[in-house]
């Protein structure tokens, strides 16, 4: 079984990583920094046996994710899961080269261009990172950098994660029968270097009780690509390894098409 992680050079991804490795599942590596990477792989093949396969692709340019889907389907006849992991948050607004506000390109526009660029590969499981901040998300189709609105990092950053929701449940119902289905997780509040910039994670590594430590994080993620619940549950939003509830934003079957037809525009 082939497992394909984005964002695995740190974090849950890297935990993930490691874990599907000492469970047999071949695991490979997507990582924005080489080095890094590098540095995961040695512990994949500490934990399972084999050297996992190495890719670099930076979400900030959608150049490098068609060049790493490209990669990936001369490599790989059949890839049975995907993992949509790579993710940023930053208070600054930016954008990308792509002309793309960059929290919404990377937690969103890049995952769903590299997932549309091999789906025809697929045959088990795409798993997409969210977050529980998407149920703060008021997500917009026609204004997905928030040129019209109110600009809040956060804020964004929930829309962004909210897109990985409602991505999930119009992929789900694009998937219908064919035997491959889509989930998203909120994999917790983690001790990472992930947003490092921001009071929230300073206070979550810093104050004793707070934060998850990246295994625990990373446990459903290798929940929905090895257990039935990740082919049972399509369109769902997991946390704790379970199906959760959520807002009616981020099941709503319209907005989720609306998204769908403008991240294709943005991307095309």
């Amino acid at each position: 079984m082939i497992s394909v992680i984005t964002g695995a050079s740190a974090g849950i991804g890297e935990a993930a990583a490691v874990e599907l490795a000492r469970r047999g599942q071949r695991v490979v590596l997507v990582g924005r920094n080489p080095g890094k990477t590098a540095r995961v792989a040695e512990r994949v093949r500490a934990a399972g046996g084999v050297t996992p396969d190495t890719f670099t692709c930076d979400h900030t340019r959608l150049d490098d994710v068609r060049e790493l889907a490209a990669k990936l389907r001369s490599r790989y006849e059949r890839i049975d899961v995907l993992v949509n992991n790579a993710g940023v948050m930053t208070t600054e607004r930016t954008r990308t080269a792509d002309g793309h506000e960059t929290m919404m390109q990377v937690n969103h526009l890049a995952p769903f261009l590299l997932t549309n660029l091999l789906l025809d590969r697929i045959g088990s499981r795409v798993i997409t990172t969210t977050s529980r901040a998407a149920k703060t998300g008021r997500l917009d189709p026609s204004d997905l950098n928030r040129d019209r609105r109110r600009w809040s990092g956060w804020l964004q950053y929930g829309d962004s994660k909210q897109a990985g929701a409602l991505f999930t449940v119009e992929l789900a119902r694009r998937l219908e029968g064919t035997g491959v289905t889509a989930t998203c997780f909120h994999p917790g509040v983690i001790k990472t270097e992930f947003a490092p910039a921001t009071f929230m994670m300073w206070m979550v590594k810093n104050v004793p009780g707070m934060g998850q430590s990246v295994e625990e994080g990373a446990s459903t993620m290798v929940h929905l690509a090895t257990h039935p619940d990740g082919a049972d549950h399509p369109g769902r939003y997991f946390a704790r390894s379970a199906p959760a509830a959520v807002p009616g934003r981020m099941r709503d079957p319209g907005l989720a098409r609306a998204l769908w037809e403008a991240s294709a525009a943005a991307v095309a």
